[in-house]
Parts: structure tokens; C-alpha cells; sequence
């Protein structure tokens, strides 16, 4: 496929090409040159007025949640959606597998028409919720990674005996780890610190809540003298969920472990947790990627979290960040945070996954900048189709 006459924010840096033409083969960007012409047989689109930018990646998402839009708007997060004692568990419990599975795969066909092409789930409800998940998308194009666990949560007395994980555990997370990309693990205070030390030793992604809320962050410190980000570091994750509360040490210690973070803001904002200092994780090094984490509580929109983020972190902060910068967060530094060299950006043998974008669309025109445009004035309207892999899954060019 040769496409034509296109602008296109480009490479790791999303450099701004005004003018190119891209030509696709199989699943993977080809080649990217003016010069480019149509060989034998070969479909040409000539797609002047657009712009093609990396396919999002929401980094962090609850798709199970979809069967609770909305309920419960006015509870915090321990009422709300605690791994124990949360209503949402009770929900998932008694809704039929079919009406959730429905409802995730919904949820799905949202977000590849919001632009998502890749999305990172924390599984809950064992061996049972990574097949609903499975299902559920099992005939469509987009992206998952599926972070799975098993339904084993540790009290404080178990916590302070460094009770281990039980045999029967062990043998049912390594059934787990055959059927998903790997652990998507709740939090450091419902795991002691040789059940952490074990899942560490899983060869798949890991990753782990921290430091969400303050009361997370005082029971961690009541509990074990230690911060919930340093007892998160045990497993050796390999990013860590919201740190919304997390202090410059743990920030710092997260950069030095090359464990990437993923910020969800606009969840953190409706539960009346606080806001994430992305300044100072930007200061200490940190990878930051963007996800819109529980379904109940956020629609699974990246245009929105970006937006969100970009204006509540100045505005809060009282200091400038660019939006190129936040658009990365949401495409190549996820491919950095997934260790996927493929996935985020558009350059030859990268994954053919993108956004083509109608620069003349009432809300963008006249594009000056196309990063504040994408960030603070794109949303679902302006995108005229999707790409997964080199097919077009949503919208036609």
C-alpha cells in the first residue's frame, strides 16, 4: 500500500514532515520518501489535507469495569473498587460472563474508534476473567496486553509475618501465566514481601498499583516502615500504576530501575485522590506513559486524558509543558515502557498502527501546531480512520 501527499509527525521524535508519502507492506511501515511511486498492482490512497500519527497506546485500563458505568460516582476508591472489600468486585461477581464479555468488547470498539490501537488491561478474576477478555475481543483487530493475577490478597498480619504464597498459588499463577502477557498485581499492601519476591522471578511484563492514594501510602509506612513504592520495587516491575502520591525518592528510585510509570489522571481527579506531579517525575528521569485506567469511572478516551493532563499539570504546577511531550506519553513512550521497538512511532519495520487525522476539520484548522492541535483540539471527530497492522479498521482514506 503506498500512501500519498501526507503529512506525518515521524520517528521516535514525532519530527513534523509537512509533505511525504509512506508505502506499507504487510503489517509494517516500509519505506517514507517523496520520491516513493507505485509499483505493479499496488493500492494507492492520495491523502493530501491529512496527517498520520502513531496509533494510541492506553497504558493502563479496567475493560472489565465496563458493566458499571457510572455507579457509585459520589464513593472513594477503597468503597469503590478495592480488590476485597470494593463493590466492583461484587459486581463482576454476579454479572453473567456473557453480558459482561458484551460490554468489555464495547469498550474495545470504543477505544479503536477514539484512535487506541494497543491497550494494557489489569485482568482481575483469575483464569475466568482472561478468557471473558479473550473472548470478548477475540474478532477484533485491536491490540491487548493482558496483565492477569490470581485471587490472592494478604492481610497486614500476614504481611508482617512474610507469610509465602501457598503451593495450591503457585500452581494456579503458573496456569495463569500461560494464557496472558503477564501480572498486573493490585498493590504492595495486599502482598507480603516474599509473595512479591516470588512474582518477580515470572519471566512475562510486571506491573503493580503504587502510591495511588495517601492512605495507601500511610498504611504501607504503618505496616512495614517502608514506602509503598519501595515495597512495589520487590516484584521488579517493570512500570508502576498512577504514583500520584509518590515522593522524589521513589520517583528517583523508579528512574534508576528503568521502571517506567503510567499516570491516570482524570481517574485520580473523579476519586478525589489528588493529581499527579508530572513535573517533578519529568525532572527525575522517569518514562511516563498516560492510561484511563477503571472503565466505571472514565470513558477510554486518550484525547481527553491527554487534554486533562497537559492543563491540570500547569495549571497546578505553575510551570509549562509541551505538548509534544504528553502526546509522546501516550505512543513512543509506551513502546519504550512495553520493551516493544516495533510499537509507538511511525518509522520502516515499526507496526503500521496509526491515526490519520483531518487537518482541515472544523476544530484543527488552521493547524499552526500540530502537537497543541492533536492534544487540546483533537478529538474522536477529527479522525477520518484507523490503522492496525496495515488494514484499516476504522473510517476509510
Amino acid at each position: 500500500m503506498l500512501i500519498k501527499n501526507i503529512s506525518v509527525l515521524y520517528g521516535r521524535e514525532l519530527e513534523y514532515i509537512q509533505h511525504t508519502n509512506i508505502r506499507i507492506s504487510g503489517q509494517f511501515f516500509d519505506k517514507l520518501d517523496t520520491t516513493l511511486k507505485p509499483v505493479q498492482k499496488e493500492e494507492v490512497h492520495d491523502c493530501e489535507g491529512f496527517l498520520v500519527i502513531p496509533g494510541f497506546v492506553n497504558a493502563h485500563t479496567h475493560v472489565g469495569d465496563s458493566i458499571a458505568k457510572d455507579i457509585g460516582i459520589e464513593y472513594g476508591v477503597e468503597r469503590k473498587i478495592h480488590p476485597v472489600m470494593g463493590f466492583k468486585q461484587k459486581i463482576l461477581q454476579n454479572t453473567k460472563p456473557s453480558h459482561l464479555t458484551s460490554f468489555i468488547r464495547n469498550s474495545c470498539i470504543s477505544m479503536m474508534k477514539k484512535g487506541i490501537t494497543t491497550f494494557v488491561d489489569f485482568r482481575e478474576g483469575g483464569l475466568e476473567g482472561i478468557d471473558i477478555l479473550q473472548k470478548a475481543i477475540s474478532n477484533l483487530p485491536i491490540r491487548s496486553i493482558i496483565l492477569g493475577r490470581i485471587d490472592y490478597y494478604q492481610g497486614r498480619k500476614q504481611i508482617k509475618k512474610n507469610t509465602s504464597l501457598p503451593d495450591s498459588k503457585k500452581n494456579e499463577l503458573f496456569t495463569l501465566l500461560q494464557k496472558c502477557d503477564g501480572l498486573g498485581i493490585s498493590g504492595p499492601n495486599e502482598n507480603s514481601n516474599p509473595v512479591l519476591r516470588y512474582y518477580s522471578q515470572t519471566k512475562k511484563l510486571r506491573a503493580i498499583h503504587s502510591a495511588e492514594t495517601i492512605e495507601s501510602c500511610e498504611i504501607s509506612k504503618k505496616t512495614t516502615g517502608k514506602t509503598e513504592t519501595q515495597r512495589a520495587m520487590i516484584l521488579k516491575p517493570h512500570f508502576l500504576i498512577h504514583m500520584t502520591h509518590a515522593s522524589k525518592k521513589d520517583l528517583l528510585l523508579a528512574s534508576k530501575n528503568k521502571t517506567s510509570i503510567v499516570v491516570c489522571p482524570r481517574a485520580n481527579a473523579s476519586l478525589a485522590e489528588g493529581i499527579p506531579d508530572l513535573n517533578l517525575m519529568i525532572q527525575s528521569g522517569c518514562n511516563i506513559t498516560i492510561g484511563t485506567d477503571n472503565v466505571m469511572i472514565n470513558s477510554p478516551d486518550m484525547f481527553r486524558e491527554m487534554d486533562y493532563l497537559w492543563k491540570v499539570s500547569m495549571g497546578t504546577q505553575k510551570k509549562r509543558v509541551s505538548p509534544k511531550s504528553i502526546l509522546k506519553m501516550a505512543t513512543v513512550n509506551a513502546g519504550n515502557m512495553l520493551q516493544n521497538k516495533k510499537l509507538g512511532s511511525i518509522q520502516p519495520n515499526n507496526l503500521a498502527d496509526c491515526i490519520f487525522i483531518d487537518k482541515h476539520e472544523i476544530d484543527l484548522e488552521p493547524m499552526h501546531d500540530p502537537y497543541a492541535s492533536i492534544v487540546h483540539r483533537a478529538s474522536e471527530t477529527v479522525i477520518k480512520a484507523v490503522m492496525i497492522g496495515g488494514k484499516i479498521v476504522h473510517g476509510k482514506i
